[in-house]
């Protein structure tokens, strides 16, 4: 169920770019809407039977939910511009740079990285400095889309990251309803604040903001947040890596989009780092279990 769950997640968020890609409606209101009718179709059934989750969230729950939704909300934000500015490809392969980011957080966090891991992230972000290489010699707007694609990845990392905490006391009815319905509140302050329209787009725009609801945000986010309950975040952000690849082929077949060849050993070097990463990150957890087994158990009563 797990593998079917994984597959289905990464159809959903491999669309999300080519889509919104192809949406002509402003960043923010396309944001506004997926995360609007998401938290509207997740919480009507929630409403109904998890009434009981909702009544015993604590302060701890609603901090995390603000983390949370905060960080999705401008996470959106920043993707879906850069999705505009640049090429679908190399935005997702940089947004998709949050597996390392949450490595890069843990370690702040105190614990400390594996070598393979500072490996792993040195060959990923040579295929940063490659991919933003090529957009240098296609346009400033390519440059600023890709800056905009890697802040997006460091917000997705603190998003999963207090989603995986959030959904250790929460169903993912609950989370994703109120996760998605912070997340439009805030997207709706932001359109205000820059003046972007809500309504008045074409009827074909319509059907991309309902196309990329139904499949990214239901099908891909809600699926992810699900599994955070059964996997860590970094395990997580290591399936979302197929994303990249899907979302490069989808724009090829559906936006004809035609990258620059240096730009694809860009995409090779970000999977083969972001891999080492998550291998390291497996090896190093699998030692301090070895390590804790081996610790005897403290002694009973007064020494």
């Amino acid at each position: 169920m797990i593998i079917f769950l994984s597959v289905l997640g990464v159809l959903g968020v491999a669309a999300s770019g080519p889509i919104m890609a192809a949406t002509v409606a402003p960043a923010l209101a396309i944001a506004f809407w997926r995360n609007a009718i998401g938290a509207l179709v997740m919480g009507g059934p929630a409403a109904l039977s998890k009434r009981h989750e909702f009544k015993a969230l604590r302060r701890t729950d609603f901090i995390r939910l603000s983390v949370a939704a905060t960080a999705l909300a401008l996470h959106f934000a920043c993707f879906i511009t850069a999705l505009k500015l640049t090429s679908v490809a190399a935005a997702t392969a940089l947004v998709c740079l949050q597996v390392a980011w949450i490595a890069l957080f843990n370690a702040i966090q105190g614990s400390r990285p594996a070598t393979k891991v500072i490996v792993g992230l040195g060959v990923a972000l040579a295929g940063v400095v490659v991919i933003t290489g090529f957009d240098l010699t296609l346009s400033q707007d390519a440059i600023i889309g890709d800056l905009l694609a890697l802040a997006g990845g460091a917000l997705a990392g603190i998003y999963q990251m207090a989603g995986a905490g959030a959904r250790k006391t929460m169903s993912t009815g609950t989370y994703t309803t109120l996760c998605y319905g912070g997340c439009a509140v805030i997207l709706l302050a932001l359109c205000l604040i820059f003046r972007q329209p809500l309504t008045g787009f074409s009827p074909a725009a319509w059907v991309g903001i309902l196309a990329v609801t139904l499949v990214a945000q239901l099908m891909g986010h809600t699926v992810f947040n699900h599994l955070l309950a059964v996997m860590s975040p970094l395990v997580v952000s290591m399936i979302i890596l197929l994303e990249i690849p899907g979302a490069a082929l989808l724009a090829a077949v559906f936006l004809g989009e035609q990258l620059p060849a240096g730009t694809y050993g860009g995409l090779l070097l970000i999977l083969v780092g972001l891999a080492i990463v998550v291998r390291g990150q497996t090896n190093g957890r699998a030692r301090a279990i070895e390590e804790a087994a081996t610790v005897p158990p403290p002694a009973m009563g007064g020494s």
